[in-house]
């Protein structure tokens, strides 16, 4: 991506790949890959030319990516309680064999191997693996630099490391390990929450700054923001009218019915927001397509609370009724539904791998201070790359996200083997090491952690998940008005920029329609 500007004709094309031959033959074979148990071969090296190039840092993170699944995995099958009674036959959980248990401990009370101190013991073990590393990779800017070897081989050290600290997490006794980090679970959780929720915005926010250039340019750019403007709001409507019909009945749900009718005013709240004169003024990207996308967040966060709350039993008609969960009629006594729970640990998984990914990549484009700075990056055209901005863009820019200084170093190395990193190593560890924390708590029900069970925690759910996730909900809608209503502070400049003349003709076509 760095270097796509370099490629000017079909002889430079020719040369430069004859160079990234050679490069690839410098980088694929390190002395550190001698020891490694699996060797990553740069996609450059090995695929036709019509297919992506990859890098050793893509499989690296692919890598990652599935030894972090892995590890949840295993979290829920050690806190399935039918996996655990059928595989094992055990009702009460695995123990450890009291010999070992004797050895280990001096007594014979060992720590159970199954349910939420197994979920602990080994998000224990993920979350020390990445923070360690995010410690060792900090202020890495190169991929050819010495640390950058400890991110993209040792794979088969690393395993045995990761697999040897879980271990030694099963041999700390309960009590020395379930209150400290029971709380640094719970804080880590948040903070990955409100990450994803700067994340969300900064993905609307720049979606719709991306198509507004090219809508003040061409119509088509415009026509393509209202269909996506459209759709978003179609799906949030449609989510909606679901909730109310599935969670929610006559004789009973009230919780469900006020938080439903007062997310559904949030999101016109921030639809009526968003195209304010006032806020216009101030920042012309503002648009209903930004509104729209964090409506549809809205409504998934809506939906993964209620599906997250305890049921609420009445009687009717002489009968005990479980309301306020999906049912096949209004009349018939309600049941769990799996498929539901399969659908939003999806999503919410979905949502981690997004939040890993999009953070590190933020990060080594705009720096540490990327929180603030995605918000006011400018694009200089369109393109469907919505979701963040190319690092070509921001380094030709020079504006907000401006490439430091470090990668800017001359080498003899060609442009097209980038010497400035795809995403922030330690960035990407340390998002995981959150995420590590964050699916911690979830599975294990947050603050109510002591006899928490998969089956319960994805059907029938608890009062403490929920309101994590209501509050979620309100904490993003506060989020996205505060970045609308911020600007309003600041003092005017001295040559304000008003939107342009094409612009407001779109918005006031939008509107009508």
């Amino acid at each position: 991506m760095v270097g796509a500007k370099a490629i000017a004709g079909p002889s430079t094309s020719l040369h430069l790949t004859q160079q990234d031959s050679e490069v690839c033959s410098v980088i694929v074979k390190p002395p550190f890959y001698q020891v490694s148990g699996c060797r990553s071969v740069p996609c450059t090296c090995c695929c036709h030319s019509r297919w992506p190039h990859l890098t050793e840092s893509t499989y690296s993170r692919l890598f990652y990516i599935l030894l972090h699944a892995g590890a949840s995995a295993v979290c829920c099958l050690l806190l399935s309680r039918t996996v655990v009674e059928r595989v094992w036959g055990k009702t009460h959980g695995i123990q450890m064999p009291s010999g070992l248990c004797a050895h280990l401990f001096g007594h014979s009370h060992c720590p159970v191997l199954s349910g939420s101190g197994a979920v602990y013991r080994v998000c224990a073990g993920t979350a020390t693996f990445h923070l360690l590393q995010a410690v060792l990779l900090v202020h890495l800017h190169s991929p050819t630099s010495l640390r950058a070897h400890l991110h993209n081989s040792f794979w088969l050290l690393k395993l045995l490391f990761l697999l040897g600290i879980c271990a030694v997490t099963f041999c700390i006794p309960d009590e020395h390990l379930f209150p400290a980090w029971h709380y640094i679970g719970i804080c880590g959780g948040f903070t990955f929450i409100l990450l994803q929720l700067v994340l969300i915005t900064a993905f609307a926010h720049s979606w719709n700054k991306n198509w507004q250039t090219g809508a003040s340019q061409d119509c088509r750019w415009f026509l393509a923001m209202l269909l996506a403007t459209l759709g978003f709001y179609s799906m949030a409507g449609v989510a909606a009218v679901f909730l109310f019909h599935y969670y929610t009945h006559p004789a009973g749900c009230l919780l469900n019915k006020i938080l439903l009718s007062l997310h559904l005013c949030f999101c016109g709240l921030l639809s009526f927001l968003s195209i304010a004169p006032c806020i216009r003024l101030k920042q012309p990207g503002s648009g209903l397509l930004q509104a729209s996308i964090i409506s549809c967040y809205i409504m998934y966060l809506t939906f993964s609370a209620l599906s997250s709350r305890p049921p609420e039993s009445v009687i009717l008609q002489g009968e005990n009724h479980t309301l306020c969960l999906p049912g096949t009629s209004i009349t018939e006594p309600q049941t769990p539904d799996t498929s539901l729970a399969v659908l939003s640990a999806g999503i919410m998984y979905a949502c981690v791998l997004f939040a890993c990914n999009e953070a590190s990549y933020l990060a080594e484009v705009f720096g540490p201070l990327w929180i603030i700075k995605v918000y006011s990056y400018e694009f200089q055209k369109p393109s469907l790359c919505f979701c963040c901005p190319e690092t070509v863009e921001v380094k030709e820019g020079q504006g907000e996200g401006a490439a430091r200084p470090d990668d800017q170093e001359t080498s003899p190395v060609p442009p097209v083997q980038a010497q400035h990193l795809s995403y922030s190593y330690s960035a990407f560890h340390f998002v995981f090491f959150l995420a590590s924390l964050y699916v911690m708590v979830t599975l294990t029900n947050w603050f109510s952690y002591e006899g928490a069970e998969l089956e319960k925690t994805f059907t029938k759910g608890s009062w403490a998940t929920f309101w994590v996730k209501i509050a979620s909900c309100w904490a993003c809608a506060l989020l996205y008005v505060g970045l609308l209503l911020a600007p309003l502070c600041w003092p005017p400049t001295q040559d304000p920029k008003p939107p342009p003349i094409f612009m407001q003709h779109c918005h006031r076509i939008s509107v009508a329609r």
